[in-house]
């Protein structure tokens, strides 16, 4: 425990399990909560009154911003952004009760998987339902509610969530050039139309 706070921050008011681990350089703010068996990486930003869940894997140089929920059988990579209010499910068909009336147990349903990729954007309020991919450096809106997988580089709103076009590593929407080619115009870097809806660096 002792040499675990020498290279993460943990603000007192926070809960930190005793087996989760914390990388290097990573802050744990006000009132978070990290459960059992997760293990957070290094740099990482862990906002306000975020809940990360048993379990959970979240990489190096994350962002999770106040309030957002990840719950177990979450992997988040590196570099990823959770914005506010964002909140990752983990059961397709949730009910309290069995039949029978009895409380459900952890023997009464199957845990569903998230894996957001490395450098994706998950808007404020946006809610990810269980056993989806968010992609390479995609844009999930605000207040999306994300229902199937979304691919590398995309943009997607609305809910459900719809594509509505692509965006470059910068974050900004690429616009066409050409058959099968996309253009930032922030920062010039051109992609790649892939077949299967996402986008490649030129």
């Amino acid at each position: 425990m002792a040499e675990r706070l020498t290279q993460a921050y943990v603000h007192p008011s926070a809960f930190v399990a005793e087996d989760a681990e914390l990388g290097p350089g990573t802050k744990v703010w006000h009132l978070a909560q990290v459960r059992e068996g997760a293990r957070i990486g290094a740099e990482c930003i862990v906002g306000k009154d975020v809940y990360v869940g048993e379990g959970v894997r979240i990489g190096n140089r994350v962002k999770i911003q106040n309030g957002a929920s990840i719950y177990p059988g979450a992997t988040v990579e590196d570099g990823v952004f959770v914005g506010p209010h964002v909140c990752f499910t983990n059961d397709r068909y949730p009910r309290a009760i069995n039949a029978d009336g009895s409380i459900k147990s952890a023997d009464d349903w199957e845990l569903a998987k998230i894996l957001v990729r490395t450098g994706a954007s998950l808007g404020a309020g946006a809610v990810l339902v269980a056993g989806i991919t968010v992609g390479r450096w995609a844009l999930v809106a605000a207040g999306a509610v994300v229902t199937r997988d979304v691919p590398d580089h995309a943009l997607v709103a609305g809910n459900p969530a719809r594509a509505m076009g692509h965006v470059c590593v910068c974050a900004r929407r690429l616009r066409s050039q050409g058959e099968n080619q996309l253009v930032c115009d922030h920062d010039g870097a051109t992609y790649v139309c892939l077949p299967d809806g996402s986008v490649r660096p030129a």
